[in-house]
């Protein structure tokens, strides 16, 4: 009979970021790619572990995968050991780089908050001499605030290349358009960049290239919206939607309680949908601060496990 030993020594850290790829992608061909593996060398891992341990770790041919006990037991062991890990490896960089320093966060966009406060909060139990602070107000180049020492890190809807600045993927997330139950466009399957240009957009007050809106279907159709209303609140712009004064287009994570509460319908923009990003920007400099790291990972786990739609850029 084989010993408890030899059960334990199959696993590898190797395995549980499989494991974890797949529970976060839902699908074998997305988790090989988080993980550098083609799916069938994935799927070969997989199997290797079903048949070591003579279980099935999760039913084939759902989508998405449907784990099983067994591939729920493990899922669970991989978290808890990649914590862990991470925990021990943040006490080993205090060891090395001591446990002061300063995080100012810059934002881009408006509605970011839901998220960001509670990877903050997580980021202050572990590190609570990491002094934080949010860099508050427009600024036109807010990547500049980096090269100017005014921030540490910046939240940014495009990497765009720059010397000296590193920029870290966060997540993708849909971009739906939202509307007003008895709107006359809430019959249609989805609206095109002509749909726009009948009706009042309301966005936050930002300039036109800083919004994906423009930037990826208004812009490339050639259309100007017939008026535009802006205002710096999401309630305030859901407010304006509801009472049919315009449309919007706002991250789904952001309206994610009104829409489940029903107050104003969403429909998807264009036949594939908008999808859109995020990163965070800084300098390579701050980029090997531990505590930088572990807040930028904190930043994905934080969003992805408290919205629906997000999916973990690599």
């Amino acid at each position: 009979m084989m010993g408890l030993w030899e059960c334990f020594r199959v696993l590898e850290i190797r395995h549980l970021d499989s494991l974890i790829a797949l529970a976060e992608t839902g699908n074998l061909t997305r988790a090989g790619e988080k993980v550098s593996l083609s799916q069938s060398a994935l799927s070969h891992q997989m199997r290797g572990l079903e048949e070591h341990y003579g279980l099935d770790l999760f039913e084939r041919k759902t989508s998405p995968l449907r784990w099983t006990r067994a591939g729920e037991r493990l899922l669970v062991l991989a978290y808890e050991v990649k914590r862990l890990a991470r925990d021990a490896e943040r006490d080993l960089a205090r060891i090395g780089q001591g446990t002061a320093g300063t995080l100012r966060i810059a934002v881009e966009c408006h509605s970011c908050f839901d998220w960001l406060m509670p990877a903050m909060d997580s980021l202050r139990e572990g590190w609570p001499d990491v002094e934080m602070d949010i860099v508050s107000g427009f600024h036109p180049d807010p990547v500049g605030l980096l090269d100017e020492n005014r921030a540490d890190l910046v939240i940014v809807s495009t990497a765009k290349r720059r010397k000296g600045i590193e920029h870290h993927p966060l997540f993708e997330y849909d971009m739906p358009a939202l509307l007003a139950h008895d709107h006359p466009l809430r019959e249609k399957p989805y609206l095109t960049a002509r749909d726009f240009s009948l009706e009042t957009l309301i966005t936050y007050p930002i300039p036109d290239n800083r919004m994906d809106l423009f930037r990826q279907v208004l812009e490339p159709a050639g259309v100007e919206p017939r008026e535009r209303r802006t205002t710096e609140l999401t309630v305030a712009i859901l407010q304006l939607v509801k009472s049919r004064r315009g449309i919007a287009a706002l991250p789904r994570w952001a309206v994610q309680p009104y829409l489940e509460k029903d107050y104003v319908a969403e429909i998807p923009i264009t036949a594939k949908g908008l999808r859109a990003s995020l990163h965070a920007a800084t300098t390579r400099e701050a980029a090997g601060q531990a505590f930088m790291q572990e807040f930028i990972e904190t930043v994905r786990v934080t969003a992805a496990k408290q919205f629906d739609g997000i999916r973990l850029l690599d």
